[in-house]
């Protein structure tokens, strides 16, 4: 969390500060925003492999009072304007694109205003799974299957016990029973009263018209900004014949379970 205030700089309203933030992950938050914030994201990695990573960012569904650049050279591209108030975007950009520059617009009354955004620097390849331009919503083959058991942020074995669409958001939530839990990254799954059942929710786009349904099912998927994002998702039977098909002849690309 780095958090900074503008009324220090009430004398000084082109002020610029420069922000050096070490962590993968984490959020920004700029309260009373005067002059203008350069955000420099250096994780502890060699810098050889900054190329290979993407960075994510996510607005404060009340963000306001600063527009939000990608600075690189000198040249700002505009990535997030003042006021934009799109439910749950994510503005994604490789780190050699160039870094953030979070200028305040002219305030009648900065009192009122805070600007914040969640960040995620992940590699490119992870980056392109949540953000598949393409067929979103197509059906994972064997192989993709196979290899998201071995890669996902959670696999588990479970059923849908109920959908929740947000229209606002055009994003779906999956409520989901747990039979069985594979992996786990984050504690999104969890015991839950007195009969002791796993539930959870996982999250996905409208567009892919998840609907409640009988069977279980394979989940895999990753975290992103804190939520369970949806994977591959074969119903379980299916991942049992994968599995074993896959096993008999050695390409099982890691060994779990599947009963």
């Amino acid at each position: 969390l780095f958090s900074s205030s503008g009324l220090t700089h009430e004398s000084h309203r082109k002020d610029v500060e420069q922000v050096y933030l070490r962590c993968s992950e984490g959020l920004i938050e700029w309260m009373y925003p005067t002059g203008a914030l350069i955000v420099n994201l250096r994780p502890n990695i060699s810098p050889a492999s900054y190329k290979r990573l993407t960075v994510c960012i996510k607005p404060f569904k009340d963000s306001a009072g600063a527009n939000i650049y990608l600075e690189k050279t000198g040249e700002l591209k505009l990535l997030v304007r003042d006021g934009d108030r799109s439910p749950s975007r994510v503005y994604c950009f490789g780190y050699d694109q160039g870094g953030l520059f979070v200028e305040a617009t002219p305030q009648q009354d900065i009192s009122r205003k805070i600007t914040g955004f969640q960040y995620e620097l992940m590699s490119k390849g992870i980056a392109a799974d949540l953000h598949t331009a393409s067929a979103p919503c197509r059906p994972c083959s064997d192989t993709e299957v196979l290899l998201a058991v071995c890669t996902s942020d959670f696999v588990i074995r479970g059923s849908i016990q109920n959908v929740t669409n947000e229209a606002e958001e055009q994003e779906s939530i999956i409520h989901v029973g747990v039979n069985k839990l594979y992996r786990q990254k984050s504690k999104v799954f969890q015991l839950t009263g007195e009969s002791g059942n796993w539930r959870g929710q996982i999250k996905t786009l409208l567009e892919c018209g998840v609907k409640p349904g009988d069977g279980d099912f394979l989940f895999t998927g990753r975290m992103h900004f804190g939520e369970a994002r949806l994977g591959c998702a074969p119903r379980f039977k299916d991942f049992q014949r994968m599995y074993k098909d896959a096993k008999d002849k050695g390409l099982n690309p890691c060994e779990i379970g599947p009963d």
